[in-house]
């Protein structure tokens, strides 16, 4: 058997590499998608002080530290039985819309647009965000350069720092907002809005107005029916900060609907030998393998999830949006997996949004921001939506709030059964026996898990099994003269 491996995988958070296995005709019998690195921050998190975890979290990852230093927050003010005065939570999530906003440009410009703007048959020193920047016009770098730097210098007002921010504790946030600010902010927010109007316009006319990507977005290597998961409002509208996580099945119909404290009753994680990340599924379905379809237990949290999970958007013109996506898809579900950028610009357009709401909300100003927590600390469960997914950290204190056990579910682990059978079906479609293998084909298999913005940093924790290893021992003159191996 012969294998073919893509190591490293590129434009991603962290490192992984997708193992493709020919079987004697030169037809692909498996492929797998393989994370070789661990972070341990489950074990870093015991004995420390519970407070001290939503500043420990951001480290996480460079990327999203904003996703990890909320959800911590928020299981904070659970662990200390605390809720937060009405200014707080809108600060929080004024904070969080500019996040978003920041992270979906990130990715669709840089991380998923090289594919699909430039093509993933381009050569590799085109496939970029400065091939990107030559095809599309140096006025839309700018715009995007703009874009993201405004909405992260939201992020750098209230978090004192764009990167690992300093700005929720239990029970509030650390700085009001002034009206100077918050002026700001609404400016701000006007422009990107427009800006998400500017881009889904641009995804019109570059993306679906390619017959070839068009083909690809509703081919059947790119189609994969499963339950989808997101956070939703009262209404079922898409939140990402608070709400219940609802979860449809491949049909659309609710499967279940649950509070943040109660996900291990929803989710368990299957461990495999061969890989760092684990493997979350749904409970009452069971662990059935990599697999698709209603009996499968798999389950995505991406933003076409999102969308997939919820009966719409909770602001006007990103509702528009949504309308518009699925009349053109066919309406939902949707299970084409490359639709999930465009799932990804329409939350893009709501973040903005819901950022004018926010900064226009007349108690965003409140000067109380913070009640003190009170209560003897024991256990809690936090959730939002990262961009990548739904994102939970639990954590179990003693009497004093020093953490006793942490768990963190992050996006991409939620994820990792969906994207290790979408690289599978996509490698069967592309490579075929006979045929000689080009960069084009291996960037296509690329791209199937590039669509789920995956954040493998995140996303390895804890050490599930005993990885691949491989020792060559060479004599003094370089030689090879054994080859040791573990798990190959």
């Amino acid at each position: 058997m012969k294998k073919i491996s893509i190591d490293p995988v590129t434009r991603l958070e962290g490192h992984g590499r997708i193992d493709i296995f020919l079987n004697e005709a030169g037809d692909v019998a498996n492929a797998y998608m393989v994370i070789p690195e661990l972070r341990g921050f489950e074990k870093f998190a015991q004995g420390r002080r519970v407070e001290e975890m939503a500043d420990i979290t951001p480290r996480i990852c460079g990327v999203c530290p904003e996703a990890h230093h909320m959800a911590s927050t928020k299981a904070c003010d659970a662990v200390f039985h605390i809720d937060p005065p009405p200014a707080a939570k809108k600060l929080r999530e004024l904070f969080y819309s500019a996040f978003f906003v920041a992270d979906h440009t990130v990715h669709f410009y840089i991380l998923g647009g090289p594919d699909f703007v430039i093509g993933p048959d381009a050569p590799v020193a085109e496939r970029n965000i400065l091939g990107v920047i030559h095809k599309v016009g140096t006025e839309v770098g700018t715009k995007v350069i703009e874009a993201r730097g405004k909405a992260m210098d939201i992020i750098g007002m209230l978090g004192g720092r764009k990167i690992h921010p300093t700005f929720a504790l239990p029970g509030g946030v650390c700085k009001k907002l002034s009206e100077e600010e918050r002026k700001q902010v609404e400016k701000t927010a006007r422009e990107e809005i427009e800006f998400a109007l500017f881009t889904l316009r641009l995804f019109k006319d570059v993306v679906l107005a390619n017959k070839m990507y068009l083909d690809m977005i509703l081919s059947a290597p790119f189609t994969m029916p499963t339950y989808y998961m997101g956070m939703v409002d009262a209404n079922n509208k898409v939140n990402f900060y608070d709400g219940k996580i609802r979860v449809v099945d491949p049909d659309g119909k609710e499967f279940v609907r649950y509070d943040a404290a109660h996900y291990l009753d929803v989710v368990a994680e299957k461990v495999e030998p061969w890989t760092y990340l684990k493997f979350p599924y749904l409970k009452k379905i069971g662990w059935k393998g990599i697999v698709a379809g209603k009996d499968s237990g798999l389950y995505q949290a991406t933003p076409l999830s999102r969308l997939n999970a919820s009966d719409g958007m909770a602001t006007p013109r990103a509702q528009e949006a949504y309308e518009e996506m699925y009349a053109t898809l066919g309406g939902k579900p949707v299970h084409n997996l490359l639709a999930t950028h465009w799932a990804r610009l329409v939350e893009l357009l709501y973040a903005a949004e819901r950022l004018l709401e926010l900064s226009t909300d007349p108690g965003i100003t409140d000067p109380h921001v913070r009640n003190l927590p009170t209560e003897k600390p024991t256990e809690g469960v936090g959730v939002v939506e990262a961009p990548r997914g739904t994102l939970t950290h639990h954590y179990v204190t003693d009497e004093r709030g020093i953490v006793t056990k942490a768990n963190l579910v992050v996006g991409t682990t939620n994820n990792y059964g969906p994207i290790s059978l979408a690289v599978k079906q996509v490698a069967q479609a592309v490579i075929q026996k006979g045929q000689d293998i080009t960069e084009g084909m291996l960037n296509r298999v690329e791209m199937a898990f590039r669509l789920f913005d995956p954040c493998f940093g995140c996303a390895t924790h804890t050490l599930p099994g005993t990885m691949p290893l491989e020792i060559r021992i060479h004599d003094e003159a370089g030689n090879l003269k054994e080859v040791l191996s573990r798990n190959l």
